[in-house]
């Protein structure tokens, strides 16, 4: 039996329920960074190969009556990840990075609504620093920060680690969080110098709770 842990590839593709949807199935597009739901679409067969083979999500366009890859016109295309199918084999769910807005009113997510909430709104700050950091705007604090380099940055890594260890005993919970904040803002500008992304980390976190699980079993 496939591991449904593991992404979808070519070979797994007559496995899936075709017949239940006359060779369509639904797919549903998520943010790889912010997790957030971006768009639904319909893929058939060839949609699918086509999606794995070029590494930009194509659908079936059931209105033009052929393939269709996302932002072929607009270039707004979304970058691939990973797809895998739910516990029944007849829906999709695509993980992928969008270059530029998904939904064709300019909006990020087709489904509306405000950037994600919770840590997912990281993915929002790393793509706001990369924007800070391409641009020449003199009075950004993050692209003076940026040239400044990466020792500077580092600095201020350490010296909000140490404010967040004064905070933890001198202020309230509030007070903590701002200097949590700020710890992470200045994480995020290390990082984007560093090339280094929050889902690479994250993939570290999980390696060593996977390790630890295994050697506690």
């Amino acid at each position: 039996m496939r591991d449904r842990n593991a992404p979808l590839t070519a070979a797994d593709l007559p496995a899936l329920a075709w017949d239940k949807m006359d060779g369509l199935l639904p797919a549903a597009v998520q943010d790889a960074g912010s997790g957030r739901l971006l768009m639904l679409g319909y893929m058939d067969r060839a949609a699918l190969a086509a999606t794995l083979d070029s590494g930009f999500v194509t659908f079936f366009s059931r209105s033009k009556g052929r393939l269709w890859q996302k932002g072929e016109t607009s270039g707004n295309r979304l970058s691939l990840v990973a797809i895998n199918e739910d516990c029944d084999g007849d829906a999709l769910l695509v993980a992928a990075r969008p270059e530029g807005p998904t939904c064709h009113t300019g909006a990020a997510s087709c489904f509306g609504g405000d950037a994600p909430a919770g840590p997912g709104w990281l993915a929002e700050l790393s793509g706001i620093v990369a924007a800070r950091a391409a641009s020449n705007d003199e009075a950004s604090y993050t692209r003076k920060l940026i040239d400044a380099g990466p020792a500077r940055i580092a600095q201020k890594v350490g010296e909000e680690g140490v404010e967040i260890a004064l905070a933890a005993v001198t202020r309230d919970k509030e007070g903590l969080g701002e200097e949590i904040a700020d710890l992470l803002y200045h994480l995020a500008v290390l990082m984007e110098v560093r090339g280094l992304g929050w889902d690479e980390v994250v993939a570290v976190l999980k390696a060593r709770h996977a390790s630890s699980a295994r050697a506690s079993s």
